[in-house]
């Protein structure tokens, strides 16, 4: 059987070690990384053969990364494995050369699958980021400036998605590893950036920019 090393590169500990314990025999994790100056400089050092790329990190975030990397000449292959499955984020780290972008929702088998089939040069998405990409490169086209949203950071986005569909403060807590106070703050950083009122005007905004 083919094993495949992987460097596992995620600002949360305990998602990192939650993904080591879910892969199968096939893959071997060869390290971690925890934000984008640690990330490049282990696969400069451990070279692996797949790179499983949080989207949003301290220090640039996942694109960076790929711009860094690859920018200098490495043929290592990147699986994006993020919780956001937002259209722009999709398009960022596929325009930045990641093989595939995957949710968070995948299932250990699924990751396991979809890693090899990375390493074997395969481009791999979840199902219903693949029609994302597909518009991208179809059209010419440059998505318009929405300086409203440009005023919010990746994590406050992430956040006011899940405001949108629904979720409780406790829910996206625990859906982003961060704790119902951090929420609270980036909710209210939101509201202020936005001039909204509450989490009802929240989800009508997002709704309207198809943010959901």
């Amino acid at each position: 059987m083919k094993t495949v090393r992987v460097l596992i590169v995620d600002d949360h500990r305990l998602f990192r070690s939650g993904v080591r314990a879910e892969l199968g025999p096939s893959i071997q994790v060869i390290g971690e990384a925890e934000d984008v100056e640690t990330a490049v400089a282990s696969i400069a050092e451990l070279q692996p053969d797949v790179v499983l790329l949080d989207v949003h990190m301290p220090g640039g975030g996942g694109q960076e990364v790929l711009r860094r990397v690859l920018g200098a000449g490495s043929q290592v292959r990147f699986l994006a494995l993020s919780v956001s499955d937002a259209a722009e984020d999709v398009i960022g780290v596929i325009r930045g050369g990641a093989r595939g972008y995957v949710t968070k929702t995948i299932s250990g088998a699924e990751l396991t699958d979809a890693i090899v089939r990375v390493s074997d040069g395969d481009a791999v998405f979840s199902p219903r980021l693949a029609g994302f990409v597909l518009d991208a490169f179809a059209s010419t086209e440059a998505p318009p400036i929405d300086p409203e949203l440009d005023s919010l950071t990746q994590r406050e986005r992430e956040v006011l998605r899940l405001i949108a569909r629904g979720y409780a403060y406790k829910e996206i807590a625990k859906e982003l590893f961060i704790s119902v106070k951090t929420v609270e703050t980036h909710v209210s950083s939101v509201l202020r950036k936005l001039q909204l009122s509450n989490r009802h005007e929240l989800s009508r905004w997002a709704t309207a920019r198809r943010l959901v």
